[in-house]
């Protein structure tokens, strides 16, 4: 498939979808999810691009909705379903649906709208779904403890384009690399000439790292994993919830994210946190350590009487001497006890392994009070114990990238399916809220029996149902505010459910094929001559367009457009030619009796039937009678008069009564 080829994607967005691993797939499937995974692309973009695609893909360039009316219907239709959406995606997904007037296309959203109907959506599903969105890149990853290095220029600009969260450095020979290896905790060098160099550092020769960059940067993989953490987990939640067959193994993929913490550190390694404690610690480790020895040493000291002879005592003074050799002549062993407590307190605070022997020698032999740290030791059990948390913590992190890392592409069908899902679920929620059923595809006209709209202004349990069947040209008549354009609204929604393959609000339906919807609403107020002359040429192209492709026209009172007389004889024109052309059509008028005394062709005429008038309100039978011209709300108005008054005031209603 030419990307550019499809409606909306010019070149810059062509180039944006080749990121994708497979563009053509994803649009040939609409697959809302994959296309907002290229740059740039948001998930409503995604949608228009997805449904130019299907249109592409079904070659599918008609237009069903073809009046402002009728494309209002539809954008109704699509939101009482995109209402009982759970996640952004899934109504953003929902308008890749349509009003096609392409068999293939009409006929594969049903297979999948049979299928949704089936499904169960349960308040703990729809729970797990508001976790779930899809996944996103992580942004401006940048790793500062390790660095790339060649010799080869052209190795250099691969490795920058490659692994661009890590710093390529350009090196000659060893000293420069020895250079690198002073500022970086890791240095990955990526050619093989320097294998066997002596140099001090954590130095990696890796030839082939490009090749897979996850294991130069495996905070890549895990920065990816994080960010969509609450993402992966929930969309595990749905499929436990929904008995969806998962495309791994949620158990592992849920183990392995537990050992990830949101900022992409592993987390739940006892080997790492005891050597992260012990860096944070140290400090307050060796300050604890001094205490202990100061407080042993000065007990001893309150405890012990010390007696030092005159020669001895003169002996120390003209040797300079003070305190510390006091205590190395009179406290020896005390000394030794305080400083072996020190460093006693030292290891077990920091719970020491490979390096108490450094920490050991933090506190010298030589009697000093108060007792202090060798500062140069401490640096160095700093420096070992940081080098070895960084060694264990990058050790975590590919064992775990690894983990993930293959995990990868099923995340991403775990995300879709479960997206997918609330597309099926919201469906199901629409077709049960309003009792819907799969229409019949086929014939002439349409049939629909014990339908309810649930575009009216009242709760869709009040609406009464009503049952209309049309082949051909039609006039339906009625009393005001009897039901007519209620109707025609239930007709235009039926026929663009049933083309959008989706179920309709019914008991029974069958709509046949149309290509186009010609859908006119009541025009408020007599229409200027101008405005005229452009309705006029409207239904003139109209007449004129109908063919072998099936139109169904629904107009709402037409006669408004000018005076009635004329609006008559306009109307007569118009059913005849739709009748001549073998249109289906429902014309709602007031002036039936008028346009079919007018026309030359024999023109069928449904009435909303009027029963009468209780207590100020109409009594209607909504559902159109075949073949009787409804009685208007006058008519029905003077014959309660009639009926109710005596004497001369019934003479007189009886005999306007005659004129009906």
């Amino acid at each position: 498939m030419e990307l550019t080829s499809i409606p909306g994607v010019g070149t810059k967005t062509a180039d944006a979808l080749q990121d994708l691993d497979d563009p053509e797939g994803a649009l040939e499937r609409g697959d809302v999810a994959a296309l907002a995974r290229a740059p740039d692309i948001s998930p409503g973009r995604a949608a228009r691009i997805a449904r130019g695609a299907i249109r592409a893909n079904y070659d599918d360039a008609g237009n069903i909705t073809a009046t402002p009316p009728a494309r209002d219907i539809y954008q109704d239709a699509l939101s009482l379903i995109q209402e009982r959406t759970v996640t952004d995606y899934g109504r953003q997904r929902l308008e890749t649906l349509y009003p096609s007037a392409a068999r293939a296309r009409i006929e594969d959203v049903r297979e999948r709208t049979r299928a949704a109907m089936e499904r169960d959506p349960s308040s703990a599903v729809r729970d797990a779904l508001a976790g779930v969105e899809p996944l996103s890149e992580p942004t401006d990853l940048r790793i500062r403890d390790r660095c790339l290095a060649t010799s080869d220029a052209e190795t250099y600009a691969k490795a920058r384009e490659a692994v661009p969260e890590v710093s390529v450095e350009l090196v000659e020979d060893a000293r420069t690399l020895s250079e690198l290896a002073r500022g970086y905790a890791t240095v990955v060098v990526l050619d093989e000439s320097f294998a066997g160099t002596d140099i001090e550092g954590d130095i990696r020769i890796e030839p082939d790292a490009l090749e897979d960059p996850s294991t130069v940067v495996p905070e890549r993989t895990l920065a990816f994993f994080a960010q969509n953490r609450d993402t992966l987990q929930a969309a595990a939640a749905v499929h436990r919830e929904a008995g969806l067959d998962a495309p791994c193994d949620l158990a592992a993929l849920e183990a392995a994210l537990s050992r990830l913490g949101t900022d992409g550190e592993v987390r739940g390694d006892d080997e790492l946190d005891r050597l992260t404690d012990a860096v944070d610690d140290i400090d307050a480790a060796v300050s604890e350590a001094e205490r202990v020895a100061n407080d042993h040493l000065r007990d001893a000291i309150e405890k012990r009487d010390v007696t030092i002879e005159g020669t001895d005592l003169l002996s120390l003074v003209e040797r300079g001497a003070g305190v510390d050799s006091l205590l190395g002549r009179e406290l020896a062993d005390e000394y030794d006890a305080a400083v072996a407590a020190a460093r006693e307190t030292l290891v077990e605070t920091l719970d020491l392994r490979d390096t108490v022997s450094i920490a050991r020698r933090a506190f010298g032999d030589e009697p000093t009070y108060p007792v202090e740290h060798d500062e140069s030791v401490i640096n160095r059990l700093r420096t070992e114990l940081t080098a070895a948390r960084d060694r264990r913590a990058t050790e975590q992190k590919h064992e775990l990238a690894a983990d993930l890392a293959g995990m990868r592409e099923d995340c991403e069908t775990l995300v879709e399916r479960a997206l997918e899902l609330d597309v099926d679920l919201a469906i199901a929620r629409f077709a049960a809220d309003f009792d819907c059923t799969m229409p019949e595809l086929g014939g002439e006209g349409f049939t629909i029996e014990d339908g309810r709209s649930p575009l009216l202004d009242v709760p869709f349990e009040e609406v009464e149902p009503v049952d209309y069947e049309v082949t051909g040209v039609t006039l339906l008549s009625g009393v005001n505010s009897g039901g007519k354009t209620s109707i025609l609204d239930l007709v235009a929604l039926v026929v663009v459910l049933a083309h959008m393959g989706l179920p309709v609000p019914a008991e029974h339906a069958r709509v046949g094929r149309v290509a186009e919807l010609q859908y006119y609403a009541k025009t408020q107020g007599t229409l200027d001559a101008g405005a005229f002359e452009s309705t006029l040429r409207e239904f003139g192209e109209l007449t004129t367009s109908v063919g072998e492709d099936g139109v169904l026209v629904l107009v709402d009172e037409l006669e408004s457009i000018t005076e009635p007389g004329a609006s008559a004889n306009i109307m007569a024109g118009i059913l005849e030619t739709l009748a001549d052309r073998d249109a289906t059509a429902v014309f709602v008028s007031h002036l039936a009796s008028e346009i079919r005394e007018t026309a030359a062709t024999e023109i069928a005429v449904d009435g909303i039937a009027a029963e009468g008038i209780e207590d100020g309100e109409l009594l209607v039978d909504r559902s159109p009678v075949k073949g009787q011209l409804a009685r208007s709300t006058p008519e029905l108005i003077v014959e309660k008069l009639a009926e109710e008054e005596t004497d001369e005031d019934a003479a007189f209603y009886e005999s306007l009564l005659e004129k009906f």
